[in-house]
């Protein structure tokens, strides 16, 4: 049996139902899958069961799981890689578009969406379990206290859809908090007609200090001129990510 490793934030989820759940929220327009941080394994059989996967590689960094996996699990299918997703190079995973799914440990959630992101032509589909409160993030439109970084940044290249809850006794360990299954699918921004790179710096640097308007949690990027435009006076939860797009625009001149 595979110990759960606290550093890892391994908490293994104990339902079939609710794997076979997960599993189902897969478009299978992608023949490639990867399944990051199988654990036991519950996800893995439930993936298995679908005829339309013609290959899933699981992403495990814990050697142990590593282990149980190529002992109990024999398909032709199949191919287990031992490495850190963070770390890893998403091109050697296929050549061709895929989808990332998983029981993904929550201490990292964030930092894996954000690598998605970065692979988001190479990963047009993720289906997942994350901290509910990391899916209501996710999901939160403009105006709402829980909408930020995390919301405009994977709303700006990804459709997202908060599937189902999920309560803590269905899991061993059982975690502290509640969780939730999300699907997301890349919408058809290709061009945000901005400059990419600096987008994302203002909207981290805007989200920051959220509590600042933009005039003054942006003031290192901007020029006196512009900072009356009525853009200014908000504040960064009160903005959609098209608003974002046009307050790039206002400051590209600075670069």
């Amino acid at each position: 049996m595979v110990r759960p490793k606290k550093h890892l934030g391994q908490h293994f989820l104990t339902d079939k139902n609710i794997a076979a759940n997960i599993a189902g929220c897969l478009s299978g327009n992608y023949p490639v899958v990867c399944e990051l941080g199988p654990g036991t394994g519950i996800l893995t059989s439930a993936l298995l069961e679908r005829d339309d996967i013609t290959k899933l590689i699981l992403i495990e960094i814990d050697d142990e799981s590593v282990a149980y996996l190529n002992t109990h699990f024999k398909d032709d299918r199949l191919e287990i890689t031992e490495t850190d997703f963070l770390k890893y190079d998403l091109s050697k995973i296929s050549q061709h578009p895929f989808a990332l799914i998983g029981n993904f440990p929550y201490n990292i959630s964030s930092q894996i969406f954000f690598k998605a992101l970065e692979n988001r032509d190479l990963v047009p589909e993720i289906a997942g379990m994350i901290q509910k409160e990391v899916a209501e993030r996710m999901t939160a439109s403009p105006g709402n206290k829980t909408y930020g970084i995390l919301s405009v940044l994977m709303q700006t290249w990804y459709d997202i859809d908060y599937c189902f809850t999920v309560n803590e006794n269905v899991f061993f360990p059982p975690p502290k908090v509640k969780s939730a299954v999300i699907h997301m699918t890349r919408n058809s921004s290709t061009n945000l007609e901005c400059d990419d790179k600096l987008f994302i710096t203002v909207v981290k640097t805007a989200f920051n200090q959220r509590r600042k308007t933009m005039r003054n949690s942006l003031k290192s990027l901007l020029k006196e001129e512009i900072k009356s435009h009525a853009i200014f006076d908000k504040r960064p939860e009160q903005l959609s990510v098209q608003q974002f797009v046009e307050l790039t625009n206002l400051i590209t001149k600075e670069y």
